[in-house]
């Protein structure tokens, strides 16, 4: 399931040539900033779940603490600005008519090591006696994911920026004149990494659907991250990447907290 791109049907009142595409982002809003607003298909609407990990069950349809969004924009503020002074740059001759931001570059930088913690959870589903409908959502994760840090890493390669190597699981950031590694939204600790590969059959089942649950949220807050900043996903590439991210990981955590509730915990 997609997320539809509409348009806000003459409604929109954007000066003409407004730098913002007409059509609606994952939250239903007219890019072009009009404030018309839409249900579109392919959104879900139930993503927002928390879980508490301390006690292991999942927390139903709550609202979503801002912690964690408010703590990744005080970390990404310097790329993802929310004026003119975020930048715009022209895209490369054959690579696309509409330019790319500041926010855009630090949003496929900081996918990159997301995607690749994911792929390193998803890819211990073998040997650590994964139940069959937790293997085949982690075969999932991995062949999907793995494509999508290579499409990543070609759309900033193209653009003359700087590359995370496809293993790596922590974002490099500078601020205030130094480099900084750190986890993106959702991202597990260490200490969490090593907890989940110490399980084995149902607890792992367990600690990787409510890890993954929590990863698959901050990679949400992260598009919503991306869609709040000036300019933001004009690119056509970065714009349905983000929102199939949006629309297809909402989706995987509403099927996430199905299989939790249908054997995900130790009997």
């Amino acid at each position: 399931m997609r997320t539809a791109i509409w348009s806000c049907r003459g409604r929109c009142r954007a000066a003409p040539g407004s730098a913002w595409p007409t059509r609606i982002n994952p939250r239903g809003t007219c890019r072009s900033r009009c404030g018309s607003r839409f249900r579109a298909r392919g959104v879900p609407t139930c993503g927002r779940i928390a879980y508490d990990a301390s006690q292991g069950d999942p927390m139903r349809i709550v609202s979503r603490p801002a912690i964690a969004a408010l703590l990744f924009v005080a970390a990404w503020a310097t790329g993802c600005a929310s004026g003119p002074s975020a930048g715009l740059h022209a895209t490369p001759p054959g690579l696309g008519r509409l330019p790319y931001s500041d926010a855009d570059v630090d949003f496929m930088s900081g996918m990159i090591p997301h995607h690749a913690q994911a792929v390193i959870m998803a890819g211990w589903a073998p040997s650590h006696g994964a139940r069959k409908d937790v293997a085949i959502l982690c075969e999932r994760i991995v062949v999907g994911q793995r494509d999508e840090i290579a499409m990543m890493q070609n759309w900033l390669r193209d653009r003359g920026q700087s590359v995370p190597d496809a293993t790596s699981t922590r974002h490099k950031m500078k601020m205030n004149g130094m480099e900084h590694e750190m986890l993106m939204p959702g991202m597990l600790t260490d200490e969490e990494m090593a907890e989940l590969d110490r399980a084995r059959g149902p607890e792992f089942d367990r600690l990787f659907l409510i890890g993954m649950i929590k990863h698959h949220q901050g990679a949400i807050d992260m598009v919503d991250v991306l869609f709040k900043a000036y300019g933001a996903a004009q690119d056509e590439t970065v714009f349905k990447f983000a929102s199939d991210v949006y629309a297809d990981q909402g989706i995987e955590i509403e099927r996430m907290n199905k299989m939790l509730e249908d054997g995900g915990r130790p009997k």
